[in-house]
C-alpha cells in the first residue's frame, strides 16, 4: 500500500469551519456554539473516508511568540482576536482528535506551518507522498514531487490538490522557491508582513519573471526606473523582512517517526463521550454505529431578559435548534446565480428614457457603477445599474469616450439631485465619486447598506457577497468569473461582454436592494438607527467631497527633505560603524547582532535564537540606548530610513495623475468605535510626535497663494467626554473654569498646590489621564514614564482617590457589558462585546478595556462625525470657495480662502463646540498657515 502522510494545519481548517457555520450557527440545549467542532470533526472525517490515508497527525500553533514576532514586532498586528466560541471549542478540538488516535504537534516557538513544513521533507524523504491539509497559500514554498498541497472541500466546492506544476501555474514562476520571493515583493495582508508599498501580485509577478529573485528586482532598481522603481527602492528594507517572515522554516525539531503517526482504530469511549457533551447526534451515529445517542435531541426555548444603558427592558425567547445533518457544512443551502430574475439592458435613447420615467416614480432605488478600477478617482465609468423591485433590474452600458458616457449619465440627473427618492447603495460613497468626476452631484437622500451592516455588526465581514450569503443565503456571481483573478492577466469591465456584464452588475442593483430591505428594520431593533440616519449616512456626501477635492502636496520640498534625510542616515550610519569599529551591513540583524552582543558586549546576558542570531528589535534596543551611543544611532538610522521610505519618498508617488493632488480614501466601516480611518496615503499615521516626522507635514500646502490652510483641533475631547458621562465633580469643574486639565489632575494626585506642580508631575499626570481610558496597569505606566511600579501604582491609586466617579464609570460599564453584551455612544454607536464574560482572565480583560474605552472614543467619533456634517452643510449654503479636506484623528484641515477666514473661523468653532453639547465645555483650537505644520 502507498505509504500517504496527510498533516492538518488545524487552526486554519478550525477557523474555515467556524465561519462556514456562522450564518446558521450550531448551538447544544445549553446554548454552546460547536461551529468549530462539528466542521473540522466533518472535515477530519470526510478525509479520512475519501482519501484513505495511512498516517496522520494535526498541527497547532501555541500562544509563544515566534522568531517571527522578535523579528517584525507588527508581525500578525491586524488580526482580529479569534471569537470566543471558537476559543472555547480548542480543548474540545483536541479531546476529539485524541478519540481519533491521531498525534497533536506543537511547539513553542515555532508556528503550525513550520512544523508540518519539517515534517513533510523528513516524512518525503522517507518514501511517504505527503499531503498539507490547509488553504494557505504559503505552503506553496513547500510542495515537492511527492509534496502537496491538499485544500479540502469547502461551502460546495471539491478538494484541490496542488503540486509544483500547479503551484508555478497559480504564480506564474518556474519553481516553487520564487514563492517566498513574490511574497517578499507582494507582502500578505492577512498576517501583516508588508512587502513594497504599491506592489501587488501582478506586479509581483511581472518582476519575478523578469529578474528570477526578489534580490535581483531589488538590484535592479535603477534599471527598473520610473515610479516602481522608485518604490522599489523605497521599500528595500521591507522586501527583505517580508521574504525572511514568509519564509517557513523546515530544520524544526520535531522527528518524524511513522510507527507514532499511523492512523490507527479509534477510542470509541473517548469519542462517545464528547459527542454526547457536544450532542453530535447524527455525526455521532455516521462514527460510533445507530447504538450512539447524544442525549438532548429536543428543541428548548429560554427566555433573556435584557434591560439598556437606558433602563428599557427587552424579553426575547431563543429557541435552541436541532442538530443538523453533516452535510450541512460541506454544502450548507445556496444559489449562485441561477435564482429566478429579470434583468434587462437597457442600450438605446429610447429605453432610457423609458427607464428613468419608471425610476422618478419610485420612492427607493438601488443604484451600482462598475468601473474600470478600484480607485474612484482613477477609474473610468463602463455602466450603471438600476433596481426597485426584487429580482429585477435594468443596466446601461456607457461608451469609453468621457464626455459621450458623460452625456448619456446626465440624462439621469433628475434621479441623483431628486428630492423625493432614496438612493440606495453599498458603499455608495465610491459611486458617488466616480459620478463627481463626471459632473454629478449626488444631492438626493442615500442608504448605504455596507454602513447599516457596520452599525448592526462592526466586527463583521462587509462585502456585498458576503452579506448575501450570510444574510440572503445567495451567493453571487464573483467578479473573478469575468475579470480572472488579481495577478493573472485581470482584465476590466470593459473586457467583458455585454451580457455576462449586464447579469452581473444587475444583480449587484438587485442585490443590493434586498439588503437594504433585510436592514432597514434591524436598525430600530438593535437601535442604532439615530446613528445611522443622523450621523452616518449623512456624512458619505461630505467625505464623497472631500476625496474628490484631495489635497496639494511640495514635492521640491519633500525632495528636498529626502535629500536631508539621506545626510542624516548616512551621518548616523558612520558614527554607528565608528563606534563599532568595523563596517558591516546596518540593516541585517545577524551583523548587527554579532557587533552588539559579540564585539562590544552590550548584554552578556543576550541569546542566539535558533537560527544563530540575536534578536535586535526596537524593544531591544529602546532598553540599550543608556548603555552605548551606538544604539542611540541605530535607533536614529531606522527612523530616519523608515520616515524616508514611507512618506518622504512615498507620497510624490501617490499623486493623482489627472490633479497632481492627494486624495486619500476614508474609510467609514472599519474602526469598531466609529473612527474614521483612511488609506493611500493613511493620513492618520502621519508623524507628530516627533521634530522629524513634523517635518512631513509641511509637503501638504494649500492649493495655490489665493488660500492658506486652517487646522480645526478639539482640545482634549476624550478628557472631557469622560468627564461628562462620569459626572465627576472633580474633573468638571477643571474643564468649567479653564484649569490646565493635567496640571489640576497633578496638582490632586501629588497633593500639592497647582502652582507648585513641575513639569514632571504634570507630564506624568498626562500619562494617567489618557491611560486610565485604555486600562493602563501600573507596570504598564512604569515603562511608559520610566518610573518604579511603586510610583506608577501610587499615582494611579491617587488618581481614583481624587476622581472617584471616573472609577465608578468603569466599574458600572463593565457590569452593563456584562450584563447586556454591549456598551454604547452617548448616541447609541454599539459595540458587542463577545468576550466580556470569557473565563479567560486575559481574553476577558481585553473586552473589559474595551467596555471602558468605547463609549468615550466612540462619542468622540460622534462628536467630529457631527462636526464635519454641520460644516459641509453651511459651507453649501453660503456657497463658499473654502474646502474642508482632511480629518485626522480629532483634527479637521481646510483650504481656506484668503477672503473667506473671517467668515469660516468662527462659524468652523462653532459647529466643533456644539456638534454634541456635554456637561462641560468642548473647545477647538485653530491655526492657519502655508502648510499643514504651520496650521496646527
Amino acid at each position: 500500500m502507498q505509504k500517504k502522510l496527510f498533516l492538518l494545519d488545524a487552526m486554519a481548517l478550525i477557523y474555515r469551519a467556524y465561519y462556514a457555520l456562522i450564518r446558521n450557527p450550531r448551538v447544544t440545549s445549553t446554548g454552546r456554539n460547536t461551529n468549530a467542532q462539528f466542521g473540522f470533526t466533518t472535515t477530519l472525517l470526510d478525509l479520512i473516508n475519501k482519501e484513505k490515508p495511512t498516517h496522520l497527525a494535526v498541527a497547532f500553533d501555541t500562544h509563544a511568540p515566534t522568531e517571527r514576532h522578535t523579528t517584525f514586532t507588527d508581525y500578525k498586528a491586524n488580526r482580529q482576536d479569534a471569537p470566543e466560541d471558537l476559543l472555547d471549542a480548542l480543548p474540545d478540538i483536541k479531546r476529539i482528535i485524541d478519540g481519533f488516535n491521531i498525534p497533536v504537534v506543537e511547539l513553542d516557538g515555532y508556528e503550525a506551518d513550520d512544523v508540518i513544513g519539517t515534517l513533510a521533507w523528513q516524512a518525503a524523504d522517507a518514501g511517504y507522498t505527503v499531503y498539507m491539509v490547509t488553504p494557505d497559500k504559503d505552503y506553496g514554498q513547500l510542495v515537492r514531487d511527492n509534496i502537496f498541497i491538499y485544500k479540502p472541500p469547502y461551502m460546495g466546492s471539491k478538494e484541490e490538490i496542488m503540486g509544483p506544476k500547479e503551484v508555478c501555474e497559480k504564480w506564474q514562476i518556474k519553481d516553487v522557491h520564487q514563492v517566498i520571493d513574490i511574497l517578499g515583493l507582494m507582502g500578505d495582508a492577512v498576517d501583516n508582513i508588508p512587502g513594497i508599498a504599491g506592489v501587488g501580485e501582478k506586479t509581483a509577478m511581472k518582476l519575478l519573471a523578469q529578474y528570477g529573485t526578489l534580490e535581483n528586482v531589488l538590484a535592479n532598481a535603477d534599471a527598473i526606473g520610473g515610479k516602481m522603481g522608485e518604490k522599489i527602492k523605497a521599500g528595500h528594507d521591507n522586501a527583505i523582512l517580508s521574504k525572511e517572515l514568509a519564509t517557513i522554516i523546515t530544520d524544526v525539531p520535531v522527528t518524524f517517526h511513522e510507527e507514532n503517526f499511523c492512523l490507527t482504530e479509534i477510542h470509541k469511549e473517548k469519542l462517545t463521550e464528547i459527542f454526547t457533551e457536544l450532542e453530535f447526534k447524527t455525526l455521532g451515529k455516521r462514527i460510533l454505529g445507530d447504538g450512539f445517542t447524544s442525549g438532548n435531541t429536543a428543541a428548548p426555548q429560554t427566555k433573556v431578559v435584557q434591560t439598556d444603558l437606558f433602563g428599557n427592558t427587552t424579553e426575547e425567547v431563543i429557541v435552541i435548534a436541532e442538530t443538523v445533518e453533516v452535510a450541512t457544512f460541506m454544502a450548507p443551502e445556496k444559489n449562485i446565480g441561477n435564482t429566478p430574475h429579470n434583468y434587462i439592458l437597457i442600450d438605446t435613447p429610447e429605453k432610457r428614457a423609458d427607464l428613468l420615467s419608471q425610476l422618478l416614480q419610485q420612492q427607493e432605488v438601488s443604484f451600482d457603477t462598475e468601473t474600470t478600477g478600484t480607485d474612484a478617482n482613477e477609474a473610468d465609468i463602463v455602466g450603471m445599474s438600476f433596481s426597485f423591485i426584487k429580482g429585477e433590474a435594468y443596466y446601461i452600458p456607457l461608451p469609453a469616450a468621457h464626455e459621450a458616457a458623460r452625456a448619456i449619465m446626465h440624462e439621469f440627473k433628475p434621479l441623483f439631485e431628486s428630492e423625493t427618492i432614496t438612493l440606495i447603495g453599498q458603499n455608495i460613497k465610491y459611486d458617488m465619486l466616480v459620478l463627481k468626476w463626471y459632473g454629478i452631484d449626488v444631492t438626493t437622500t442615500v442608504f448605504d447598506t455596507m454602513l447599516a451592516h457596520y452599525l448592526l455588526e462592526p466586527e463583521g465581514r462587509r462585502s456585498m457577497d458576503a452579506l448575501s450569503a450570510q444574510f440572503l443565503g445567495y451567493e453571487p456571481v464573483s467578479i473573478e468569473s469575468l475579470i480572472g483573478k488579481k495577478g493573472k492577466g485581470q482584465g476590466t469591465m470593459r473586457d467583458v461582454e455585454i451580457e455576462k456584464i449586464k447579469e452581473y452588475a444587475a444583480e449587484d442593483a438587485d442585490i443590493t436592494l434586498q439588503l437594504k430591505e433585510t436592514f432597514a428594520p434591524m436598525l430600530p431593533e438593535k437601535k442604532v438607527d439615530k446613528v445611522f440616519y443622523e450621523i452616518e449616512n449623512p456624512l458619505v456626501s461630505v467625505l464623497t467631497d472631500m476625496e474628490f477635492e484631495g489635497i496639494a502636496i511640495d514635492t521640491l520640498a519633500l525632495a528636498d527633505y529626502s535629500r536631508e534625510l539621506e545626510t542624516e542616515i548616512k551621518r548616523a550610519e558612520e558614527s554607528v560603524y565608528e563606534q563599532a569599529g568595523v563596517r558591516f551591513k546596518l540593516a541585517s540583524p545577524k551583523q548587527l547582532g554579532e557587533v552588539l552582543f559579540e564585539k562590544l558586549q552590550l548584554d552578556p546576558k543576550a541569546k542566539k535564537t535558533r537560527t544563530g542570531q540575536y534578536a535586535t528589535g526596537e524593544d531591544v534596543l529602546q532598553k540599550l540606548a543608556h548603555k552605548h551611543q551606538i544604539v542611540e544611532d541605530i535607533l536614529i538610522f531606522r527612523e530616519l530610513s523608515k520616515l524616508k521610505s514611507t512618506y518622504v519618498d512615498a507620497l510624490p508617488l501617490m499623486q493623482n495623475k489627472r490633479t497632481g493632488r492627494i486624495h486619500t480614501s476614508y474609510n467609514q466601516a472599519v474602526a469598531v468605535t466609529g473612527r474614521l480611518s483612511s488609506n493611500n496615503p493613511n493620513l492618520q499615521n502621519i508623524p507628530i510626535r516627533t521634530d522629524r516626522g513634523r517635518e512631513v507635514r509641511k509637503a501638504f500646502v494649500p492649493r495655490n497663494e489665493e488660500f492658506v490652510l486652517l487646522s480645526a483641533d478639539y482640545s482634549q475631547i476624550e478628557l472631557r467626554i469622560i468627564a461628562a458621562i462620569s459626572e465627576d465633580k472633580h474633573m468638571m469643574e477643571a474643564f468649567q473654569q479653564g484649569i490646565d486639565i493635567h496640571a489640576a489632575t497633578a496638582a490632586k494626585v501629588y497633593n500639592v498646590e497647582l502652582d507648585a506642580v513641575t513639569p514632571e508631575m504634570r507630564r506624568n499626570s498626562k500619562s494617567v489621564n489618557f491611560g486610565i481610558i485604555y486600562g493602563v496597569s501600573a507596570f504598564g505606566l512604569s515603562e511608559n514614564l520610566s518610573i518604579p511600579r511603586s510610583e506608577a501604582k501610587m499615582l494611579i491609586d491617587n488618581y481614583f482617590a481624587q476622581y472617584p466617579s471616573i472609577k465608578q464609570y468603569m466599574e458600572n460599564q463593565i457590569k452593563f457589558a456584562q450584563v447586556n453584551g454591549y456598551v454604547q455612544t452617548i448616541l447609541g454607536r454599539k459595540r458587542w462585546l463577545k468576550d466580556i464574560n470569557s473565563s479567560n482572565a486575559v481574553v476577558r480583560g481585553y473586552a473589559e478595556r474595551n467596555a471602558i474605552n468605547m463609549p468615550i472614543q466612540g462619542t468622540a467619533a460622534d462628536m467630529i462625525k457631527l462636526a464635519m456634517i454641520a460644516v459641509h452643510k453651511e459651507f453649501k449654503q453660503r456657497n463658499l470657495r473654502s474646502r474642508m479636506l482632511l480629518q485626522v484623528h480629532d483634527e479637521l484641515v481646510f483650504d481656506a480662502h484668503r477672503s473667506e477666514l473671517e467668515i469660516i473661523k468662527p462659524l468652523i468653532i462653532d459647529c466643533m463646540r456644539n456638534a454634541l453639547p456635554l456637561s462641560v465645555p468642548v473647545e477647538a483650537e485653530m491655526g492657519t498657515g502655508n502648510n499643514w505644520l504651520e496650521a496646527h
